[in-house]
């Protein structure tokens, strides 16, 4: 009697354990898995989207643009597929397009908690994006091929005869360089931006493939100086490269251009999307994008104080721009810098 007792009871014992190890095991299970389409240049993004997964137990899902086709390409593939949207998070280097696809509906409003670091300025009205870890618009120089007295410091050095066939600019039909354009064509108004941008094309100013290709050509004498962003600046300081930045028209304001996050429209994971939001837009996130190599200016306001190599540069004085407006304007300003020329 004693025997089947003692055995009963390990029988329940077993079976008891068997359950809390299946019970453990599904408390282990994956926690499901989130598709996020960048356009920031995977060597920042990439250690932002795991140190995500090693937190959160997500799988992470990345696809990453080319650096030709900053932000355009994902943008095409997210609205060919709205009405079966396989990208649940967009984490766009720029703001325009994140704002036409807003324009189009194909965005989820989503008020992230980690939204209210940042000021109005920074976000949509209707919680369709926010705005985080900004770049700045500057002229890098060459050290050896432009003396300190001689530092462009507009852009309408860019056609100046002076500086005939000395400058470079990236293709301006995407990411930063795009945006830069609108908000010129806002702030100028578009005979002024048709002129400039006439002038400087006449000026020899080399057509780059993007801005870290303009950085390249600075870097390497090829060219003078070019515009381009704080990021592709920074890593060629680093490098030791010969090279400084100055923000050009500084007394308008700097371009300050951030990083954007937005939910897809009926997306898959919409539990993982908003958790991801939430994460990007953190204070850990913005920190580990100032500290990286991108060097990238944080928008929080309890960052406002940590120090940047733009400091005394860059300040939150930037030129005036409506982005919904220049979203609206978007093919009217591709149909322009295609009359201008630029697309070949």
């Amino acid at each position: 009697m004693r025997t089947t007792v003692s055995f009963s009871i390990y029988l329940l014992c077993l079976i008891s354990l068997l359950c809390a190890q299946a019970g453990c095991e599904r408390r282990a299970a994956p926690a499901g898995e989130v598709v996020v389409f960048t356009a920031l240049d995977r060597v920042y993004s990439e250690p932002i989207l795991k140190r995500f997964e090693q937190q959160t137990g997500i799988r992470v899902l990345a696809k990453y643009d080319a650096e030709a086709a900053k932000t355009t390409g994902l943008i095409n593939q997210i609205i060919a597929r709205r009405d079966d949207p396989q990208c649940d998070v967009l984490w766009n280097n720029e703001v325009v397009q994140t704002q036409h696809l807003a324009g189009l509906g194909l965005l989820e409003p989503y008020e992230s908690p980690s939204a209210s670091r940042f000021s109005p300025a920074f976000k949509d009205p209707q919680h369709r994006w926010t705005g985080f870890a900004a770049r700045a618009r500057v002229f890098i120089y060459n050290t050896e091929l432009i003396a300190a007295d001689e530092v462009p410091t507009s852009l309408a050095d860019m056609a100046d005869p002076k500086w005939r066939g000395r400058s470079a600019i990236a293709l301006p039909f995407f990411g930063t360089t795009f945006t830069h354009m609108s908000i010129l064509r806002q702030a100028w108004g578009e005979k002024r931006l048709i002129d400039w941008m006439v002038s400087v094309k006449a000026n020899g100013t080399a057509i780059a493939p993007g801005n870290g290709s303009v950085r390249d050509l600075v870097a390497s004498g090829e060219r003078a100086f070019g515009l381009t962003d704080t990021d592709d600046a920074h890593g060629a300081m680093l490098d030791g490269k010969p090279v400084a930045v100055v923000v050009p028209d500084a007394e308008q304001g700097a371009v300050l251009i951030p990083n954007t996050v937005a939910m897809i429209a009926g997306c898959p994971h919409p539990k993982q999307a908003r958790q991801l939001i939430d994460y990007l837009l953190s204070a850990e996130v913005e920190q580990a994008l100032a500290e990286a190599r991108s060097a990238q200016i944080p928008l929080g306001d309890d960052l406002s104080d940590m120090p940047t190599p733009w400091d005394g540069m860059i300040n939150r004085n930037t030129m005036p721009f409506d982005v919904e407006t220049a979203a609206g304007d978007r093919q009217s300003t591709v149909d322009l810098l295609r009359q201008v020329g630029f697309d070949h």
